[in-house]
């Protein structure tokens, strides 16, 4: 498992531009904030305004193996039959959701030889999962991440809960 976190400062200046409504970005747009790594998963998260005028949290979820796909964020909690892990993004701290987590990619049905479900996946390889955010205090924020990546004969260990610190806010 890996952490790594940018500066704060940055993380801070992405939030005020963000939160201001301004077009420049310090950072080069695809420039994490904080990246997260475990579960045969890399996390990258950043802070960026969206074309709406609010802030988002983008969370992209890469296999470090092609031929692996991550569940649904639709999928419920305890999964299908007890089948599956959704992929969740959350944040606590000086952040808090302000909509709900939508994804880049399609969904896509899989069924496990013999099991009689189907589980709603994406597409093998990344999805971007964003969050839209607003500030709510000064001082440290997190983001928290679950989910569980398969491919067609095995699935890897799940990751439930897991904080990543995104610096401080404001």
């Amino acid at each position: 498992m890996t952490v790594t976190r940018r500066a704060p400062g940055a993380v801070a200046a992405l939030l005020l531009l963000g939160a201001a409504g301004c077009a420049a970005d310090p950072a080069p747009a695809d420039a994490p904030a904080a990246t997260y790594r475990g579960g045969g998963v890399t996390v990258a998260l950043r802070l960026a305004p969206g074309e709406d005028g609010r802030l988002f949290l983008a969370a992209t979820f890469t296999p470090d193996e092609a031929g692996f796909h991550l569940y649904s964020v639709d999928l419920p909690a305890d999964g299908i039959d007890g089948l599956g892990l959704p992929t969740r993004l959350s944040v606590r701290g000086g952040l808090a959701a302000d909509g709900a987590v939508r994804a880049d990619r399609p969904l896509r049905t899989v069924s496990p030889l013999g099991l009689g479900v189907q589980l709603p996946v994406y597409p093998d390889g990344a999805v971007t999962v964003a969050l839209p955010v607003r500030r709510t205090a000064t001082g440290p924020s997190e983001a928290v991440v679950s989910f569980g990546a398969c491919s067609e004969q095995r699935c890897l260990i799940p990751v439930t809960e897991q904080v990543v610190p995104l610096g401080t806010v404001g």
